[in-house]
């Protein structure tokens, strides 16, 4: 879901024969990208960029999609490019793109869950994190390790005061995917609180990637 608005900019897009979930080559203006997907997760992430890297050999490597706000002035679809991203007890730095689209700047909080609750983001905000997601760490160290300049842009779905009535961390299988249907029995069982909530977290995603792809429709790396 985060990459339709990147390819809607690009020309050439085709399947490749990366081993991850989901992957696509095309070009984007005078850059020529692989875009991987595999999953949620710090390690399925780095897998990718293993993965990626034997097939493609890449000037630079961009963590990116969706992430939740941790500072209480990010808004819904709000564009965030890492200045570093903490993962854990390590901190990687990352590059700046530089681009004329509206971006906040700030620390990307990459941990091994999702943040469902307005009082763990409100933590992880006293630690100096301005998002939060799930793969950037794994990318930043599979990049630090190969010394393959690295950038981070995350796209806001989530807002730091809310809470979150569906339970994603129960849902989510093994392989890094959430199970759907795990997701909908819950939903139903509070569905005026739930199911509204899946509904506009899709819409919200939709923009999201909308936004995502102009931004980076307008990069220079």
């Amino acid at each position: 879901m985060e990459f339709p608005g990147i390819l809607q900019h690009a020309t050439d897009a085709q399947s490749t024969a990366v081993p991850v979930r989901w992957s696509r080559s095309a070009r984007l203006g005078d850059h020529e990208l692989v875009l991987a997907a595999n999953g949620a997760g710090a390690q399925r992430a780095a897998s990718a960029v293993e993965a990626a890297l034997e097939r493609f050999p890449a000037e630079a490597i961009v963590s990116t999609g969706f992430c939740g706000a941790l500072a209480p002035e990010l808004e819904i679809a709000d564009v965030v490019v890492g200045s570093a991203i903490s993962a854990g007890s390590r901190t990687f730095p990352a590059l700046y793109p530089a681009s004329t689209r509206p971006h906040q700047m700030g620390v990307v909080c990459s941990i091994d869950h999702v943040a469902q609750t307005a009082e763990e983001k409100r933590r992880l905000r006293a630690g100096g994190g301005s998002v939060v997601e799930m793969e950037a760490g794994g990318v930043a160290e599979r990049a630090a390790a190969r010394g393959v300049p690295f950038y981070c842009v995350r796209v806001v779905t989530d807002l730091a005061g809310e809470d979150m009535a569906n339970n994603f961390n129960r849902a989510l299988r093994p392989d890094g995917h959430f199970a759907t249907m795990s997701v909908l029995r819950g939903a139903l069982r509070n569905p005026l609180v739930r199911l509204p909530e899946l509904l506009r977290l899709r819409s919200r995603c939709v923009r999201a990637a909308r936004v995502l792809g102009d931004f980076f429709a307008d990069c220079r790396f």
